[in-house]
């Protein structure tokens, strides 16, 4: 509850959009980061890992701070350095060229679509997973696709017919551009 001493500005709530989504201060597309950052990091982990080894080998007679523990989070270390620098895989084809690819193999004309990235399997290998919709309006088609962002190629591909509604949109057979929530 407010109290009526609080000016009427402060009284009023209203809806704002983030800065971030807010269109009229759009500076460009999304850049996304590539997983190849990932190879500076492997290699921090493997020289360090590497030095916690060398300094467990070379050990004066029984000193308290060189044991075991140092040879064991050595080799943690370098497990972990050796996974960075294989799974960074460097991010070689952009959203474009994955929906083109996507577009071809869908096997029919795209209207909207939209892209993310993932990652699958063990060694994080970069995956565009784009959503396509067929160009008629309402679309009657839709298609999932996965594309390899390291090479382009077309992993697997889901088509079917549309299950959504979307009469609630219509109006005399055409889509309107109104909300349906009046």
């Amino acid at each position: 509850m407010t109290s009526s001493s609080e000016p009427a500005a402060h009284r009023e709530h209203t809806d704002t959009l983030p800065d971030d989504l807010n269109v009229s201060e759009f500076v460009g597309p999304y850049l996304f980061p590539d997983n190849s950052r990932r190879r500076w990091p492997g290699f921090l982990y493997l020289g360090c890992g590497a030095a916690l080894i060398a300094a467990w080998i070379v050990r004066t007679v029984t000193p308290v701070n060189v044991n075991r523990g140092l040879v064991i989070g050595g080799l943690l270390m370098m497990a972990v350095g050796a996974y960075h620098v294989l799974t960074s895989t460097p991010l070689k084809i952009k959203e474009v060229d994955a929906l083109a690819a996507a577009s071809a193999a869908v096997g029919f004309p795209v209207g909207h679509a939209s892209a993310q990235l993932g990652w699958r399997g063990l060694l994080s290998r970069p995956t565009w997973r784009i959503l396509l919709y067929s160009a008629e309006e309402p679309p009657r088609k839709r298609g999932l696709a996965l594309v390899d962002a390291s090479d382009a190629e077309v992993i697997t591909t889901f088509v079917e017919d549309n299950p959504e509604d979307w009469s609630v949109f219509a109006d005399d057979g055409k889509l309107s551009s109104a909300s349906p929530n009046r």
